[in-house]
This record gives C-alpha cells, structure tokens and sequence, in this order.
C-alpha cells in the first residue's frame, strides 16, 4: 500500500555503502486533474447536457516508482483521462456520484497495483433557453450563474465513501439576525447588532451512509442532492439567527433530519459582512436601509453536524478528502 515505510533496495550500479536511506516514502497517489468533459444525450430535437470536472486521483503498490523510477505499476494519467471520456460515451452521465462510482470500481478492480481510488467530480448546472416557440428545438442554454455541485467517491477494494456537495451558494437575509452579547477586551470596536444583514457563500459537504455492494437500488442521486440543496435553503431563511454559528448548526441539522441516507456534513459558511453607513454628515438618517458590503475580511465559520452516534469522517479541510 501507498505510504507504508518499507527497506529501499540499492539504486542500480551503486553499493549499499553509498545509498544508504536516510527518507522513506510517505503517503502519497497520482492521477489527471480536471478533465473537462460534456456529455450530450440527444432525444430529437431535445437535447440534455453534463458538464463535468473530473480529477482522478490513484494510491498503491507505487513505492518502486519513486525510489527507482520504475513504471512497472504506473498506469499513465492520459489512460486515466481516456478512461473518463470512454465511460462517459459508453455509460452515460445520470449522475456525478454515479459516474465516480463506476470509476473508482474500474481503477480498483481493473489495476492490481492500485488499491486505493479517488474521483472529485464538479458539475456545472445549465438551464434552457426559453424560446418563442414552445415546441421548437430545446438545445439552447445558458450557462448557470449559482452555486458548483461537486461529489467525491473514494473506494479502496472494499469500503466506500461518497461525499456530496455544493460551494458557492450565495445567500442572504436582510433581518432576523443579531448579534451581540460576546467577550469585549480594549481592541473591541464592533457595536452591538439587534437588526442585521446575515449573507454568506454557503460551501456544504455531506457523506452519505451507503455502500455500492450492498444489494438493493442505489438512491437517486439527483433528487438526494435536491433534498439536501433545499433543506440549506429553508433552514438559513427559517432560522432566526443569533450568530452564524446558531444558523449553521440548523441548516446541517435539516439536512441530517431530512434524509436518513446521510450522517455527516460539513459546512463553510464566511460572514459577508454588511454594515450601515453613516449618513449623518449628509443630513440624513439611516433605519437599516443602506449597507456597505465589504468582501474583505471575512469571518469564517466552520463546523461539523452529525448524526447521533456517527463517525466524523470528512476531514476539516477539502483536500484532504
């Protein structure tokens, strides 16, 4: 396996005497990052459409490969980047978390020096074109302008992790927010908020409590991504809010109760502050009707809900997924 400490034989021509180990090889994986791919379905006149990043990235027996320069187990990032193109012609799209899974299996069962398979899938929502004519062509869009849905599917031969999500879904509520009643020490300037402005970018990741072998149908992916989009959504405009902190525990609360599939999310949500300006040197008042959006600095507020008695397995940081 990627990453386990092993004796490194002799570089070849050279004694041990003069090649002797001071490093062993930590963890480590390759593979082809972003590989743009956009499947079309095409039912007539009708046209559907996928659009996909896919990073691939692959672990395993791959110690000789950095100690000698042995290629013996490498299976080439170009095969890797054909392989998403091929499936995509020859298995469709339905889904992102779909898709990744039937890569992962690939690489895994199909390559014995690899044992280990990671597939982080964006997808890029479009919408059609409305035309003047209700029963012409649909193969127009445009390109939609919200939040990325991603997904990550991990397998190593035997356990699988799939991880959803979504980043960039902006938000904002422009009353049924305070703020106040925390620490204050000299450097304290922040006034006390009792009727603010909450917006924020909402960056989620959830995992899913499913296996890919187990018997029975998959879930319908989309819909399950639907479901969790909009319980965000109706808890951030549900809940009155006391600090982000308050509404960010809700909103991962919702998802957890909305849907018995899933027993973790993680979320990201930065405060885009808005703050009242003062009018006063101008004559004029200012009842919480004219902000200032600054985009910089930022607070950032992160954490994990779970399901009761669940394992926290998404990492704190994204990459490291």
């Amino acid at each position: 396996m990627a990453g386990t400490a092993r004796s490194a034989g002799t570089a070849k021509g050279a004694s041990s005497a003069t090649t002797a180990r001071t490093t062993v090889l930590g963890q480590n994986q390759y593979g082809k990052a972003e590989n743009r791919v956009v499947r079309v379905v095409r039912e007539g006149t009708t046209h559907h459409i996928k659009d996909l990043s896919v990073s691939i990235a692959l672990s395993g027996d791959l110690e000789d490969v950095h100690y000698h320069g042995s290629n013996a187990h490498v299976l080439p990032t170009d095969t890797t980047k054909n392989t998403v193109y091929a499936f995509a012609r020859e298995h469709g799209v339905d889904s992102a978390e779909e898709f990744g899974i039937l890569l992962a299996r690939h690489f895994v069962t199909s390559q014995e020096p690899i044992h280990r398979a990671r597939i982080r899938i964006e997808e890029y929502a479009w919408e059609r074109i409305a035309t003047a004519d209700p029963g012409g062509p649909a193969h127009s869009f445009v390109r939609k302008g919200q939040e990325t849905r991603f997904c990550e599917v991990t397998h190593d031969g035997e356990r699988w992790r799939i991880v959803s999500g979504l980043q960039g879904l902006t938000v904002l509520n422009s009353t049924h927010s305070e703020f106040h009643g925390y620490i204050k020490d000299r450097y304290t300037t922040l006034k006390e908020a009792y009727d603010r402005i909450l917006a924020t970018d909402v960056s989620a990741r959830w995992r899913y409590r499913w296996d890919a072998d187990d018997d029975g149908p998959a879930p319908d992916w989309d819909t399950a991504w639907d479901r969790a989009r909009t319980h965000l959504l109706r808890a951030f405009a549900e809940t009155y809010s006391r600090s982000l902190q308050q509404t960010l525990y809700g909103m991962g609360t919702r998802v957890i109760e909305g849907d018995d599939l899933i027993d973790e999310i993680r979320l990201s949500l930065p405060n885009n502050h808005h703050f009242l300006v003062d009018l006063e040197p101008f004559g004029l008042s200012n009842d919480h009707e004219v902000y200032l959006a600054a985009d910089r600095p930022y607070g950032l507020i992160e954490a994990t809900v779970l399901r009761d008695g669940a394992e926290a397995l998404i990492p704190a940081d994204p990459l490291d997924l």
